[in-house]
């Protein structure tokens, strides 16, 4: 990966078609997440929906970051943890502009994500997690759509690097 280039070449690089081809996709992940998160809080009423012995919808307003990590009623911390999300998703785009088409679908999803969560960290100052995987007792960290696509963009990309290694 080239890491130095102007800005008028990164600006070139954007307009390339298999990039805009991954921005797009991002986008659509993005939506994706919306009309799931809007769906849930349009019409989840205070008890959780059951789905089967496995899995409940329960609406949780996150605070925090992924798995509701880092959360705190601190409005000094949410910001800065916000701004930096805000941060890697724009060396997200940077690096998906850059990279090579695997690495592009890789960031694509990840950004997809992101661009969910910050969205929703933005407008609602909490991320709308919904899915309850249980089983038994014991229920797994709520989550949403948006966290699914970064989960899967990170376990790609990790695995690619062991899989793949130079």
């Amino acid at each position: 990966m080239n890491f130095s280039i102007s800005f008028r070449e990164f600006k070139n690089y954007l307009f390339k078609k298999d990039n805009l081809f991954f921005l797009i996709f991002a986008i659509i992940i993005f939506f994706l997440d919306r009309l799931s998160k809007l769906k849930i809080i349009n019409n989840l009423d205070e008890a959780p929906y059951y789905v089967n012995d496995y899995i409940n919808f329960d609406l949780v307003w996150n605070i925090g970051i992924g798995f509701g990590l880092l959360s705190t009623n601190s409005s000094l911390l949410y910001n800065f943890v916000t701004t930096l999300i805000g941060i890697v998703i724009i060396f997200l785009i940077y690096f998906l502009i850059i990279s090579s088409k695997l690495d592009k679908f890789i960031y694509s999803i990840i950004m997809g994500g992101a661009i969910g969560n910050f969205y929703d960290r933005i407008i609602y100052k909490a991320v709308p997690d919904f899915i309850d995987i249980h089983y038994g007792d014991f229920h797994w960290f709520t989550f949403n759509i948006a966290d699914i696509f970064i989960s899967i963009g990170i376990i790609v990309y990790l695995l690619k690097d062991l899989v793949f290694k130079k």
